[in-house]
């Protein structure tokens, strides 16, 4: 009765949850929301010794593993990065297609020196996909947390990650591929922190396949061409980049909005006004914008007395501070300084058509002077 009764439990969840939650409950592999769980010192695929969790996320968990089917000549096992994707159907798809875009991506660069994190292979695990890659350090937002809290890191070390950040992106350019994902938990460091690498490819496309949403890219790196309901291209990646630059050097979020209203809000407190072609094409424009000759902003608030929502609205957006009013008083020199400002007001340009292309932004000054190095 007891067995009975879990098996109708379990058909009732699939038909909520879907095939993960029946294996989980009936194999133990999986939690119910088709997590693995793993244990550590178990074998995977007869090969990867696991040994600790780098951590969850929305669509997988990635484990620490050691490499048993390859030594060195002092008999170490490498270090590798098992990605292990949430046991369902959509999941299983979407994991598909970031290896497809790996792969290409790993085919372009076979010597490995774009800053893409390589995939090194791929295998199923008790009805998981698994994604292994080469072992990096730590992420550029625990660096920053461990070297640079609340100040950011040096300029000369900026200058370095920007630039190969760039790097990997130039070359997603060329492979027509968007990452649609770009934040500093997204992008790795190696043990010597000389190297960071582009990952976790688990949002990307390829160009063209891009549907309209306002909820791609986490909100913080999100442009506002995805806020807005435009058409996204290359130019989304670039946003979210300039973005991670100026927290790498300041040590804090330049538009820590709580909705995508507040993250247009303090846009436009760096860089004024959005241009009207924008306001007039996108279809999301409506939840924030008035339809009145000056195409007010409407900023969405909370009453501070009653707690109950209330709008205002912001007919003439002005600049309260740009790049050069944020960097001021920071440590370094000037000349790198105002290098720096120059690439982010480029990068971030409320207009995508006028942001600068990978390309451009390696040109940049900032990047190329040899005296910011």
């Amino acid at each position: 009765m007891y067995v009975g009764w879990l098996q109708v439990d379990v058909d009732a969840l699939r038909d909520r949850e879907g095939d993960a939650v029946k294996r989980g409950l009936l194999d133990n592999y999986d939690d119910v929301e088709g997590y693995y769980n793993f244990q550590v010192g178990e074998m995977m695929d007869g090969r990867y010794e696991v040994f600790a969790t780098h951590g969850k996320g929305v669509f997988s968990t990635v484990l620490r593993a050691r490499d048993k089917g390859q030594q060195d000549a002092l008999g170490r096992h490498p270090e590798v990065a098992v990605k292990v994707i949430r046991s369902n159907d959509v999941m299983f798809k979407a994991g598909q297609t970031e290896t497809v875009i790996l792969r290409k991506l790993s085919g372009a660069d076979p010597e490995g020196k774009r800053h893409v994190v390589r995939l090194l292979r791929t295998f199923e695990y008790r009805q998981h996909l698994c994604l292994v890659f080469e072992n990096m350090d730590i992420n550029l937002r625990e660096l920053t947390k461990k070297y640079g809290r609340g100040i950011g890191l040096n300029i000369a070390a900026v200058r370095a990650y920007a630039a190969q950040m760039l790097t990997a992106l130039y070359h997603l350019r060329n492979c027509g591929v968007l990452h649609a994902d770009i934040k500093p938990d997204n992008i790795l460091v190696s043990a010597s922190r000389t190297m960071v690498k582009l990952c976790d490819f688990g949002s990307a496309m390829f160009t063209g396949d891009n549907e309209t949403t306002p909820y791609l890219v986490s909100r913080f790196y999100r442009s506002p061409e995805v806020i807005l309901g435009l058409k996204y291209d290359h130019p989304m990646d670039m946003w979210s980049v300039g973005c991670v630059i100026y927290e790498l050097f300041t040590g804090k979020i330049l538009f820590p909005g709580r909705s995508n209203n507040e993250m247009l809000k303090l846009m436009m407190d760096v860089k004024g006004a959005f241009p009207k072609k924008m306001l007039k094409r996108g279809q999301f424009v409506n939840q924030h914008f008035e339809d009145d000759p000056n195409m007010s902003f409407a900023l969405q608030e909370e009453d501070p007395v009653t707690r109950h929502p209330v709008r205002r609205l912001i007919s003439n957006p002005t600049v309260k501070r740009d790049f050069a009013g944020l960097l001021a008083g920071s440590e370094g020199d000037k000349r790198k300084l105002a290098h720096l400002s120059d690439l982010l007001e480029r990068l971030l340009h409320l207009d995508p058509d006028k942001r600068l292309s990978p390309k451009e932004a390696l040109r940049h000054p900032f990047i190329k002077d040899t005296a910011a190095k």
